[in-house]
């Protein structure tokens, strides 16, 4: 496990291999501190107290679901949350949600975001790649003035009662978003879970940002190598 570097100390680079690296970011728990979705979502359900009915009346089904698979509630309480809300209200809302978490204090991790400007100032192609709604995402670094930054993320439909999820993009799901993106190497990767560990696989170089040392552990046996551990806050 390799000595965790500072943001100001980032290895310059020439101009021609700064042009050719690509590097990846997870949001949650990487640059966002929290689940940005799951915020988003919390607050659908507070702001309409009467979808609380219908979320309550399917907790026996979630409940035996949840140990066959968590995707399924997860997709269920979603499509509740956004019940007869069309793709032009969902974007709206989502927007004026990005507005308000980049107002939170503490809410971000700044050397996250330090580093990440200093890659672009090296000239790497910087890429966010979350399995945060595209729409809330894309909001938020718009809101953090984070320009010439490529998001790739889950997915919403219009469905006939609302929307709903059509592509997570988590696990192994973020290499495929990078395949369909025409990219199948990177130089870095920054992730904060297991859930990272197949866009961790192909880096280069592989980051866990604070990570325990239980963690880290594991996602080298994954690997099969060492990672580079950083603490950011």
């Amino acid at each position: 496990m390799t000595a965790t570097p500072e943001p100001e100390t980032l290895p310059p680079t020439d101009g021609e291999a700064a042009s050719s690296r690509v590097v990846l970011f997870d949001f949650d728990g990487v640059l966002f501190r929290g689940d940005a979705f799951y915020l988003f979502m919390r607050e659908c359900y507070r702001r309409s107290w009467w979808r609380w009915l219908p979320a309550l009346l399917v907790t026996p089904l979630l409940l035996l679901l949840v140990p066959f698979s968590r995707r399924l509630p997860m997709h269920l309480l979603v499509r509740i949350a956004l019940l007869g809300v069309g793709r032009t209200r969902y974007q709206l809302a989502a927007g004026a949600f990005a507005a308000s978490l980049v107002r939170r204090p503490g809410q971000f991790f700044r050397e996250g975001l330090q580093v990440l400007r200093q890659h672009q100032k090296q000239g790497d192609r910087v890429i966010v790649v979350t399995g945060c709604e595209h729409a809330l995402v894309s909001g938020i670094v718009q809101q953090l003035g984070l320009t010439d930054l490529e998001v790739l993320a889950s997915q919403l439909r219009p469905g006939w009662f609302g929307m709903r999820v059509q592509w997570h993009n988590v696990g192994r799901r973020k290499v495929q978003s990078l395949a369909k993106h025409g990219l199948a190497a990177w130089q870095v990767a920054y992730g904060d879970s297991l859930y990272d560990v197949a866009m961790l696989k192909v880096a280069a170089e592989p980051v866990l940002v604070n990570g325990t040392p239980t963690l880290c552990k594991k996602v080298e046996r994954t690997l099969g190598r060492s990672i580079t551990r950083v603490e950011w806050f």
